[in-house]
């Protein structure tokens, strides 16, 4: 009786610990360092997006602009522009 109550506690413990791991776990920085565009004439998010980011570029416009905190889909040539990740 004794051994299984044990084994339920620890069990119980274990479980706790990994579900904290999972919720901190994403949070270290681990990411590597935020990287930066400097926007050059003639550049435009679409084409920004299509060099950097790994996919559709209409989600890598979406990011561009939610990262950079834009307004308008309109940049100016030396901005700079933090990438998505």
């Amino acid at each position: 009786m004794f051994a299984s109550s044990l084994i339920g506690r620890i069990l119980l413990v274990a479980l706790g610990v990994i579900l904290l791991w999972a919720l901190y776990a994403g949070e270290t920085g681990a990411s590597g360092p935020e990287r930066s565009y400097r926007v050059k004439p003639g550049d435009t998010l679409w084409s920004i997006a299509e060099r950097t980011f790994p996919g559709d570029p209409r989600e890598g416009v979406w990011e561009l602009r939610e990262r950079n905190d834009l307004g308008s889909a309109v940049i100016v040539p030396g901005q700079v522009l933090v990438l998505p990740a």
